[in-house]
């Protein structure tokens, strides 16, 4: 899958029509996994924020060529090198008829940061938010932040006064069994309205007449379905026999049986998420292996054993059909300047048994791993090869491969951290490296108040160290050399082991106009159906 960087920027956005047609239209669209809850601070996971984005709104929004636009912050300012001013949008309403003011962006900045909330990075937690009248709102930095708001289009302000009546000013965590009022119920500023809600049968949204940017709006349906459908053929043979106008995603082997149906075409490009294994580096002894009173993964040898066994090439053509390209790094190279420094560890499992010989382990050892296998491209037959190669160095992997509900609720930090060994896909929210290195690539602490979605606990200081400059650099040359810098040293010690970046492909009906954004977002109101 190769695209020139011209072509990415191109390739975000499919033609988006004008409201061709008065009459309501109903779309209905599945996907592969389900909406677990509505809670738009309990899974940082791009389909649940996706999905929820067009219900709960941020102080910004993404474009279809993802460049930043005001939303419920009509403009910003910065007063300081660490004072931030964001003057909120007026007359704005929540889906129930409550006034949209200042007291809602303090109470979402509180509630987004608290021990539950799954997007605890939207926000430092030495940032002080502070009203300064119902409609302006200052973020006051310890440190100066250029990249402050980056994330902001997916931290959806939430209407205080609906969360107090409501008794859920608590985050539902994505391991809660008991959902929350706010688990159940919506209520958001955006243009769109859930008005039913069943987990893994059905989602309706209808159109928000009284969205503050109603008479913008470039959309014609007034009525959203989203079914999640986790087998591959059935959403497939739902969208040919147009009982559904859009799936996602298409199995790479069935992109060419969409594109020859009459009424059916396939939008494929690429996509900035990167699908990568990580290990526990943090325990002293793992939970899952035949190892006892030591952990393997602390070895940089047996970490680059198992970056070496893999065959990405062969998991390119065989499991992804070449809709994926092969990664050196934790980022799209789309997202970096300096990429093309990179090269990934040659495939070479001899080298890989020797190295495991060279740690103690001559004959290998058994691991647990845990997969999902409804969120990504493939994702457990990327598991099943992956198995597969190990085995042929002497690790012996006793595979775990569920639903994505089940398999977050597992790995988070809200259930411990509970996995050995894992595979996990990461879009950076800001599109910019420093999202990678402070979440997935900083020092975790025991908790995961640092870094929480390090599930395997990889640290580097000097890494760190880098990460905090990187921030507040705002020379460019000098911020991608930092950049470079602590990526090298993380490839060196093969802190993760980075596969692909996975190509982007959706099932739609020729009715239907949309947007396919490059985070592999839908955002309802650029559907248009004719």
């Amino acid at each position: 899958m190769a695209f020139s960087k011209t072509a990415i920027a191109a390739g975000f956005a499919v033609a988006i029509g004008v409201v061709g047609s008065v009459q309501a239209e109903t779309f209905k669209y599945a996907f592969q996994g389900e909406l677990k809850g509505l809670d738009p601070y309990s899974l940082n996971e791009t389909f649940s924020l996706g999905t929820l984005g067009n219900v709960y709104e941020g102080l910004t929004r993404r474009g279809p060529d993802l460049e930043i636009q005001p939303a419920l912050a009509e403009s910003w300012e910065i007063l300081e090198p660490t004072r931030w001013r964001f003057h909120l949008r007026k007359g704005v309403k929540f889906h129930n008829g409550n006034d949209f003011t200042a007291d809602d962006v303090v109470f979402s900045a509180d509630r987004v940061r608290s021990q539950e909330s799954d997007l605890k990075t939207r926000i430092g937690a030495d940032v002080k938010v502070e009203k300064v009248d119902d409609h302006t709102v200052d973020f006051v930095l310890q440190s100066p932040n250029p990249i402050l708001h980056y994330e902001w289009d997916t931290w959806g302000i939430m209407d205080k006064e609906w969360s107090e009546e409501n008794n859920t000013t608590k985050v539902m965590s994505a391991s809660d069994e008991s959902p929350s009022y706010a688990g159940l119920h919506a209520n958001g500023t955006g243009p769109f309205m859930i008005t039913g809600h069943e987990t893994g049968v059905k989602t309706v949204f209808e159109e928000n007449k009284d969205w503050w940017d109603y008479g913008n709006k470039k959309f014609n349906v007034d009525t959203v379905e989203l079914t999640p459908i986790s087998e591959d053929a059935t959403r497939v043979a739902a969208l040919l026999s147009g009982e559904l106008d859009m799936v996602y995603p298409v199995p790479v082997q069935d992109i060419k049986r969409v594109e020859g149906n009459d009424g059916t075409r396939a939008l494929t490009g690429p996509e900035l998420r990167t699908i990568f294994l990580g290990m526990d580096q943090m325990r002293d002894e793992l939970l899952y292996s035949n190892v006892k009173g030591k952990n393997p993964f602390k070895d940089q040898r047996v970490r680059l054993a198992l970056f070496k066994a893999i065959d990405i090439e062969a998991i390119k053509q065989k499991i992804m059909r070449g809709l994926s390209t092969p990664s050196a790094l934790m980022i799209s190279p789309f997202l970096f300047a300096l990429s093309d420094q990179f090269e990934r560890y040659p495939y070479d499992p001899e080298e890989a048994k020797k190295l495991l010989a060279d740690a103690g382990y001559p004959d290998g050892f058994e691991v647990g791993m845990d997969c999902p296998n409804d969120r990504y491209v493939n994702d457990e037959a990327i598991c099943q090869a992956v198995v597969s190669m190990l085995a042929r160095i002497g690790v012996k992997v006793d595979l775990n491969a569920q639903p994505k509900a089940k398999y977050f609720a597992k790995v988070l930090q809200s259930n411990g951290f509970d996995t050995s060994f894992y595979l996990l896909g990461w879009t950076p929210g800001s599109f910019d490296s420093w999202n990678i290195l402070k979440n997935i690539i900083h020092c975790r602490t025991e908790e995961g108040s640092e870094a929480p979605f390090n599930l395997g606990g990889y640290c580097n200081p000097k890494v760190d160290e880098l990460t905090a400059k990187i921030l507040v650099e705002n020379d460019p040359d000098k911020r991608n050399q930092m950049i470079a810098d602590a990526f090298k040293m993380h490839l060196d010690e093969a802190g993760h082991i980075p596969l692909h970046q996975q190509g982007l492909a959706w099932g739609v009906a020729d009715s239907v106009e949309l947007a396919q954004r490059a985070d592999n977002t839908l955002m309802f109101y650029y559907v248009n159906k004719n």
